[in-house]
This record gives C-alpha cells, sequence and structure tokens, in this order.
C-alpha cells in the first residue's frame, strides 16, 4: 500500500516546477481567451440588436414625421378654406330657401281662396309658376319679390270682389224672417247689403244636433275624409252642414297634418275630439243638450261631459245675446266674399244655412237681420256644404272629416 501512494510523487519528479507551471499558465490563458472571445461574442450580438431596435426606431421617427408634415398641410388647407364663411354662407341660403317656400306657401293658398269668378286666376297662376320657377334656379331675391307681389296683388283682387255688390238670384222672395222649419232661400237686406241665404230652421224639440265623423278617435295627420251626404246617411239624418275649419290636403302648409283639424268636437258616439290641446282653449263653442243650445266663448268654459247631443268648436263667434260678435280681424280670408256656412238658434229652433257672396263680418250682420240669437262660423270656400232631404243647396265640398247632421228624435 505503500508503493501505491507514492507513485504520483515519482511521476511529478519527471517533470520540473516551471514545466507545470508554463503548462498551467497556457491553459489559464486558453481559458481567459475563450471566456473573453464569448464575451466579446455576447456584446457583438448586443450591439447588433440595438442597432437593428435603432433603425426601427428612425424608421418609425420617419414616419410620424411625414404624418405630421400631412396633418400640418390639412391645417394650412383648412385654415385656407374658411370653414366659418362657409358655414355661414350655407346658413343663409337655408334661410333663403325657407323664406322663398314660406312666401310661396302663402301665395298659392291666397290663390286658393280667390273666388272662381275672378277673371285674373289664370294670369295669377302663371306668375306663381314663375316665382317657383325662380326658386327651383336659386334666385330667392327675385322669387320672394314675385311671390310677396303675387300675394298683394290676390289681395288686391279680393278686396275688388268683396266690394262688388252680390250676385243674387233673380226672382228670390225678400224676407228677413227665417223659416219656422224647413228650407228657404231668400234675400236678406241688411245695413250692408242685400244677401241671398239659403237657412234650414229645426225644433230642438223633435231634433237632435250631432257630428258625424270619418274617424273615430283624434287624427293628427293623413286623416280619413268623405262627403256631406254620406255623414247625414251614416247618421240617419234629414239634413247636415260642413263643420269647422280644417287643413285641407291641397294647402302645402298643411303637410304633416293632413285633413286634421285642432278644435273641441265630440260626436254623435260620445267622443271627444282633441281634448288635450283644448284645455286652456280660447276658440268658442255650441253644446247641442235635449231642446236646448249653449254658447260659449271659449272651450275652456266647457268640461268633458258626455251627455249632450254634441259639441262643436269654431269660430268666430258671430252672433251672441242677438249681438254682432265679429266685425272684422284683419284676416284677408275672412275679409274676402265667398259663401259663407254657420250654425245658430233663436230659443228651441236652430238654423243651419250658408249666406252667398259674403265675408264674415257681413254674414254676422245678415244673421243679426234675420233675428237670430247666437251662431258661430264655420269652415266655408271650397268647404260649403248644405243639404236637405237628400239634396244639395250647396255644395257638395271638398270631403271633410266631419259633417253636423240634423236628426229627428
Amino acid at each position: 500500500m505503500s508503493s501505491s501512494k507514492t507513485e504520483p510523487t515519482r511521476w511529478l519528479k519527471h517533470f520540473p516546477i516551471r514545466v507545470i507551471l508554463k503548462v498551467v499558465l497556457v491553459i489559464g490563458f486558453l481559458v481567459g481567451l475563450a471566456i473573453g472571445a464569448y464575451a466579446f461574442y455576447q456584446t457583438y450580438q448586443q450591439l447588433q440588436h440595438q442597432r437593428s431596435s435603432a433603425a426601427g426606431l428612425s424608421q418609425e421617427l420617419t414616419q410620424a414625421r411625414q404624418k405630421l408634415a400631412q396633418v400640418e398641410a390639412d391645417l394650412v388647407a383648412l385654415q385656407n378654406t374658411d370653414q366659418v364663411l362657409i358655414n355661414k354662407q350655407l346658413t343663409a341660403e337655408i334661410n333663403d330657401l325657407q323664406k322663398g317656400f314660406k312666401d310661396a306657401t302663402v301665395a298659392y293658398e291666397a290663390l286658393l281662396s280667390l273666388t272662381d269668378t275672378s277673371g285674373k286666376k289664370s294670369t295669377f297662376s302663371a306668375q306663381l309658376v314663375q316665382a317657383l320657377t325662380l326658386l327651383s334656379q336659386r334666385q330667392y331675391t327675385s322669387a320672394s319679390a314675385r311671390l310677396t307681389l303675387l300675394t298683394k296683388n290676390i289681395q288686391v283682387e279680393n278686396e275688388r270682389l268683396a266690394a262688388q255688390t252680390p250676385t243674387i238670384a233673380a226672382n228670390l222672395p225678400k224676407s228677413n224672417t227665417p223659416p219656422g222649419s224647413g228650407s228657404q232661400r231668400q234675400v236678406v237686406e241688411t245695413d250692408v247689403g242685400s244677401f241671398q241665404v239659403d237657412i234650414i230652421a229645426a225644433d230642438l224639440n223633435s231634433t237632435r244636433v250631432v257630428v258625424e265623423t270619418a274617424s273615430q278617435s283624434t287624427c293628427t295627420n293623413d286623416c280619413p275624409v268623405s262627403s256631406l251626404s254620406d255623414f247625414v246617411s251614416r247618421a240617419g239624418g234629414f239634413a247636415g252642414i260642413n263643420g269647422p275649419y280644417f287643413c285641407p290636403a291641397e294647402y302645402p302648409s298643411c303637410a304633416g297634418k293632413t285633413n286634421s283639424f285642432d278644435t273641441l268636437l265630440m260626436n254623435r258616439q260620445k267622443t271627444y275630439f282633441n281634448s288635450d290641446n283644448n284645455v286652456y282653449s280660447n276658440v268658442p263653442a255650441v253644446i247641442f243638450s235635449g231642446s236646448s243650445a249653449r254658447f260659449v266663448g271659449q272651450s275652456s268654459e266647457w268640461g268633458r261631459d258626455t251627455s249632450p247631443d254634441s259639441v262643436i268648436a269654431s269660430q268666430p263667434l258671430l252672433l251672441s245675446g242677438g249681438e254682432v260678435r265679429f266685425g272684422g280681424d284683419g284676416d284677408p280670408k275672412k275679409g274676402s266674399r265667398g259663401n259663407r256656412s254657420f250654425i245658430g238658434t233663436k230659443g228651441s229652433t236652430v238654423y243651419i244655412g250658408v249666406v252667398r257672396t259674403a265675408t264674415v263680418a257681413e254674414t254676422a250682420r245678415v244673421l243679426k237681420a234675420v233675428g237670430l240669437e247666437n251662431a258661430l262660423n264655420l269652415d266655408s270656400g271650397g268647404s260649403t256644404a248644405l243639404m236637405a232631404n237628400g239634396r244639395y243647396l250647396a255644395g257638395p265640398g271638398r270631403n271633410t272629416p266631419f259633417g253636423i247632421v240634423l236628426v229627428r228624435k
């Protein structure tokens, strides 16, 4: 065992210490060189990665600079276009267009109200077409000026026609006394002239006044309409007259509320129309109940009782207590002459009828002259319709959303 332990020592004796040191030094150098080379390689890799990242950042920076340059160019272009000025120009054009449309609507509806006996109606129609052509060509100032002048000329023509002596059929009896019952055509003389009147009288003790409607509830647009003869037939009546004002389909201003009406009304089925928007209404009304009629100056004075036969709001109130309540209000439509429908009472007698070729104010004087105590104006012009015993005495007029019907009890 001792010889085996000393074997390495013997082996070392053959190598001098210096040789061993040199070998150790060489090995250490090689190891250090390998470590250094590895470290250098790692550093080189890091540098390459950093260079790649720097190149990517440089490219992104270049793209960002290009986008910034484009934004700056767009901003300069936007500033040069003066968007505020463009907005002002667009607003002005919209206002001109709205005014032109409004002027055209007023002129057209004035033309519709012009009596057919006017020889100038075709001329006015041609002038309206010319103004509308200018409007379509965006010549707003010229179009507006023509429309304003046209409306004025139509009003002047209406006033001229109103100043003329009303046309009265030949051989009609002159009487300021209304019929006790039934229908009568007569000439009524007043302090403002003589007027032809078609009038129907009925005793409320044996007659009910009801309203027949085309719809079954409040309607605000594109509402159903029908003829007066249809309303009278459906209600089983013997006479009838057109109702209050409504918005005809042919009127441009009625777009969005075609054939609708906004006044208070209760029909034969005891249904109230337009109740919500008449809580504070100052439109006059008449309430027929049993053998009597009550006239109120404002619809707001009446509740929503369903016991009456009918509730009819219309305007203006012509007579109250035998006195004239309407003498004119400056409205050219009311101030022009035409066929004027009315409903009124004296005692327990109800009267419906049409005053021919009269203004609304003249109609009030005519009804006072025949001795009526209370009366309401109804729609007129193209809506005028009056019938008795299956025959039209006036009209038939345009189809309407309602009709006032006399029914025997």
